[in-house]
Formats: C-alpha cells, sequence, structure tokens
C-alpha cells in the first residue's frame, strides 16, 4: 500500500477583514504559509514572492491538513494558487470537532487540554510583527501553530479523541479519524502548472 503524503498547514495575513471591508478570507493578504510535510518530516514557510516552491508540494500531495482550514486557509491560498486547492483532499480539525461537539473550539483550547501546550500568540499580534517588517517573528509564529496542529492531529489519529476544557473540568472528544486518512474517489488535482 502506497503511503499517503500529508501536509499540515497555516497561514498568517498582513491585514485584517476590518481592513479589507468584509469578513471573506480572499479579501485578506497572505503574509506567509508554513507547511510540515509528513514525507520529508519538515516544516518550511514561504512568503508570497516564494509560493511558487509550496505549489510543487501541495501538487503532489495526497491530504492538506489544518485548523479552519476549509473555512479561512484554503479559500485565502487559493486566491494565489493558479490552480484549485480544493481539489486535494482536506482534513479540517475545527470541523471535525464542531460536528462531533456542535461548537467550535479555539486550538489554542484544544492544545492546552490535549497536549498541555499553549500557542506562542496570536494571530492580530502577527499582523502587528508584520507591519513593524518583524517577518520572520511572523514565520516563527505560523510553524509554531502548525507544530501544535500537527501534534493534535497525531493524537487523533493515535487515541480517537482530543482533550478540552468545560467549566474547568477535562473532557473527552471522541473523534472518528477511520476515513481522515482514506483517499476519496473523486480525481486528485491535475498538474498543470510550468514547474
Amino acid at each position: 500500500m502506497t503511503k499517503l503524503r500529508k501536509v499540515v498547514f497555516d497561514i498568517e495575513t498582513s491585514n485584517t477583514f476590518r481592513d479589507v471591508g468584509k469578513s471573506d478570507p480572499a479579501a485578506l493578504d497572505l503574509s506567509v504559509v508554513c507547511i510540515y510535510d509528513y514525507l520529508t518530516d519538515e516544516y518550511s514557510c514561504y512568503f508570497q514572492d516564494e509560493l511558487n516552491k509550496l505549489w510543487k508540494i501541495l501538487e503532489n500531495t495526497d491530504i492538506i491538513i489544518g485548523f479552519n482550514s476549509d473555512h479561512f486557509d484554503i479559500p485565502l491560498l487559493n486566491k494565489y494558487f493558479p490552480g484549485d486547492l480544493s481539489q486535494i483532499k482536506s482534513l479540517d480539525l475545527l470541523k471535525e470537532i464542531k460536528a462531533q461537539l456542535g461548537r467550535a473550539i479555539k486550538l489554542d483550547s484544544i492544545a492546552e487540554a490535549t497536549l498541555g501546550e499553549n500557542k506562542s500568540g496570536h494571530g492580530l499580534q502577527a499582523i502587528e510583527w508584520w507591519a513593524n517588517g518583524e517577518y520572520e517573528k511572523v514565520a516563527d509564529y505560523c510553524k509554531q501553530d502548525v507544530k501544535v496542529t500537527k501534534e493534535i492531529y497525531d493524537y487523533a489519529i493515535k487515541n480517537g479523541k482530543l482533550m478540552y476544557k468545560d467549566l474547568g473540568k477535562l473532557r473527552d472528544l471522541q473523534l472518528n479519524t477511520k476515513d481522515w486518512e482514506k483517499l476519496d474517489e473523486k480525481p486528485s488535482l491535475t498538474h498543470t502548472l510550468p514547474f
């Protein structure tokens, strides 16, 4: 059986919904996207002028994994991608959590309860750092979010659950992960980019 190529990803922006006057992720501007590639066991980050390197990886990926990625990251990244990223199977951990629990929970809350660690900051800080020219700080923050998302994903695959706090009590959130790494029947992305 062929091993799946999985990529965990996260995006930071250089502006906010308030700045663009609407709540459409595609209206925002990307500052950096970071990934973890299970195939190479490496983290990497890409600024806008380096996205062509990222496209080569994504076009050869079976599953992209994120947190709130179907609603936010994919529509925003698709604005820059010459094809259609929705043709790659995606697993949005927040979507899975909401389907099971009936409400959203922040990545930081899941990380604290499940892994015993917190995120290194928040998105508005990253926008401020970007405005101040602290680009590597933004990339490091984004990479840390990818690391947390990867560890949450790995925990869920291994244990069939995540943890969260509810009114101060630690609770299990059972997840059906059996199809998470199963490829869809739809055809994979057409590789048409001139690399």
